[in-house]
């Protein structure tokens, strides 16, 4: 009788040592889900190429969000499926709630058709919209000047474009 009641007392002692926890106070995992190598993604509309992008690394997380350490590459296409236009950058990461990619560190966009030339320290591409836009410092060459800036709105391909705060000289039509 004595064994039970002191086995008892023991389990009531050990059970109190857990508390029931809530679903809402149960912590879920945010961190790296799944990391790939050399990745070449493809986007295409109708069966035709839109976009491609590369990159040495790719870190998804649990909640869609992906990084890309150590840089990306995208190149853009026309309806015909010609490259128009290239993005490289040293950093990236895209933001799935948002659908939003933000890519950094000396950020280069190459117009193919027009040669004009971005550099920037940050972009952000909104795929839904195709446009890509930052508040930082810009530079643009193009093949008669360079044009400097703070801030850009322009479409995906760099094919038209407004710095916000143009600054230098440049050529007015």
């Amino acid at each position: 009788m004595k064994t039970i009641f002191f086995i008892g007392l023991f389990g009531l002692a050990f059970s109190s040592c857990f508390k029931d926890q809530s679903p809402d106070a149960i912590v879920t995992y945010n961190g790296p889900f799944m990391e790939l190598n050399n990745i070449e993604t493809l986007y295409s509309d109708s069966a035709v190429l839109r976009v491609k992008l590369k990159a040495a690394r790719q870190i998804e997380l649990q909640n869609g969000d992906r990084t890309f350490p150590n840089g990306v590459y995208v190149e853009f296409y026309n309806e015909s499926g010609v490259k128009t236009s290239t993005l490289k950058s040293n950093y990236g990461h895209y933001n799935k709630q948002e659908n939003l990619y933000t890519v950094r560190g000396n950020v280069i966009i190459e117009n193919l058709e027009e040669k004009n030339k971005l550099n920037t320290e940050e972009l952000k591409w909104d795929p839904e919209t195709q446009k890509i836009n930052t508040t930082k410092f810009v530079r643009i060459e193009t093949p008669e000047e360079i044009i400097t800036g703070e801030g850009l709105e322009a479409t995906q391909d760099f094919s038209d474009y407004t710095i916000l705060r143009p600054k230098g000289r440049f050529t007015v039509e």
